[in-house]
């Protein structure tokens, strides 16, 4: 039932996007749509009103970020509005850029979502502002984010996903911290690190668990030459065998099934010295520095997450830039916005980094970013070893572009074989067969 709730939801949503398409967005004189945000006309001698969505918490950085502009800029007044990041929230944030809600500007998490928008009308083609050069500003990794060689938005965090470490553990059993390591050295740590006496040797977060097949995908195609799946590519399998050797046979990391139907808390098992080791990203530091809730006496080294490869040439890492702020393509105040995010992406989100959001821009000082990164907690981590993991290696990177739809169905097979419904031969085999169905529908 809540799957076809949210699937009314959903074609509602799609509707409302259409004909918000077909009649200019809403914008024509004597509209709802213009009536009802008729305060917010940019005019001289009238204060402005922006409304910003986006997916973090307010007390963890941005409402800092709206408090700071609106106290340097009383002229344009900056409201957050946050929605949860997950599937309910951002249809949510649909629903009212496909209404004319108060959206002004708002945060896209993922490319899929971008292109969504995009084609929905909603986000705004950043081309007409020509004052600002996201691609001198932000690196060349900002490119992956462009639709149809355009920008409809501004990526202003680096992506950063690591392996954290419990230092002090590694310290007493002779262990060094990895700067390049492969899935069966991870795995030999995992087990050595148990054997110290902790419950597990490695808990992942589920966002980044299935990255080593994205990893190599990436590079070798996730369609062959002839126009096939190339889900069945070894190191896939290869992957499989890994990750359910260690579940069962090591018992060095959670049954999926098990992490999944208890909503495991691997964040908390991992501060809290259950796991010496966590898959994970940056946001880890909101809750490593919140000493209060998550009260720890040892040190946190980083180290780049293991490839499976033994090639080390050949590994794509996934990082890159995030949180892209695009600006509503109906909103009434498209400058004032964009003089909201320029100052934003340029240092405003400096409160973000103690939520983890490290700013992408040049503009911001390196040194500065990593201190307001850790707080006062700096002496907790291993800086040498993070330093490393943000600025320092230099595996190339991507953006997981494989379409939601198709990570869904893959998590949905590879589940079968973690609960021991299917062989591993199943397994690929029923992955393939979907992303070939899916592949023919799309020609």
């Amino acid at each position: 039932m809540k799957n076809k709730k949210r699937m009314s939801i959903l074609l509602a949503a799609t509707m409302l996007f259409g004909l918000l398409a077909g009649c200019g967005g809403g914008n024509k004189e004597g509209s709802p749509a213009n009536a009802a945000s008729g305060s917010k006309q940019e005019s001289a001698g009238k204060s402005i009103k922006l409304t910003m969505w986006g997916g973090v918490p307010p007390e963890t950085g941005p409402q800092a970020v709206v408090d700071a502009w609106n106290a340097e800029h009383p002229d344009i007044h900056v409201e957050y509005v946050r929605f949860v990041n997950d599937d309910d929230g951002n249809l949510k944030l649909d629903t009212a850029l496909a209404t004319g809600q108060d959206v002004d500007l708002f945060v896209n998490y993922t490319l899929t979502q971008v292109e969504k928008r995009v084609n929905a009308g909603v986000a705004l083609d950043l081309s007409e502002f020509t004052d600002y050069n996201i691609d001198e500003k932000m690196g060349s990794d900002a490119a992956e984010w462009k639709i149809g060689d355009k920008y409809y938005g501004v990526p202003t965090k680096k992506n950063v996903f690591f392996f954290a470490l419990n230092k002090d553990a590694l310290e007493q059993t002779g262990l060094k911290v990895p700067k390049t390591w492969t899935w069966d050295e991870a795995r030999q740590y995992a087990r050595t690190l148990k054997e110290a006496g902790f419950q597990y040797g490695l808990v992942q977060h589920i966002e980044p668990f299935v990255d080593p097949i994205d990893s190599v995908l990436v590079k070798e195609g996730y369609v062959k030459e002839d126009g096939s799946s190339n889900l069945d590519h070894p190191l896939v399998t290869t992957w499989l065998e890994t990750m359910n050797a260690m579940m069962k046979e090591d018992k060095t990391t959670p049954p999926l099934g098990e992490q999944l139907t208890s909503k495991m808390p691997v964040e908390n098992m991992f501060l809290g010295g259950e796991s010496a080791m966590i898959n994970i990203g940056e946001w880890l530091i909101r809750s490593s520095n919140n000493m209060k809730d998550f009260p720890r006496d040892f040190k946190i080294a980083f180290a780049p997450v293991p490839r499976l490869s033994a090639d080390e040439e050949d590994f794509i890492g996934r990082g890159g830039l995030g949180d892209l702020i695009s600006i509503n393509a109906n909103s009434k105040n498209k400058e004032a916005a964009w003089e909201f995010l320029k100052w934003y992406a340029d240092g405003g989100m400096a409160p973000m980094a103690a939520g983890g959001r490290l700013p992408a821009s040049s503009a911001v000082d390196q040194t500065t970013a990593i201190t307001n990164l850790l707080g006062e907690h700096e002496d907790t981590y291993d800086k040498e070893s993070l330093e490393y993991v943000l600025y320092s290696d230099k595996t190339p990177t991507f953006v997981r572009s494989f379409p939601q739809e198709m990570v869904d169905m893959r998590a949905q097979e590879y589940e079968k074989f973690f609960l021991d419904n299917q062989t591993v031969q199943q397994t690929v085999q029923a992955m393939m067969k979907r992303h070939n169905d899916w592949l023919n529908q799309q020609k």
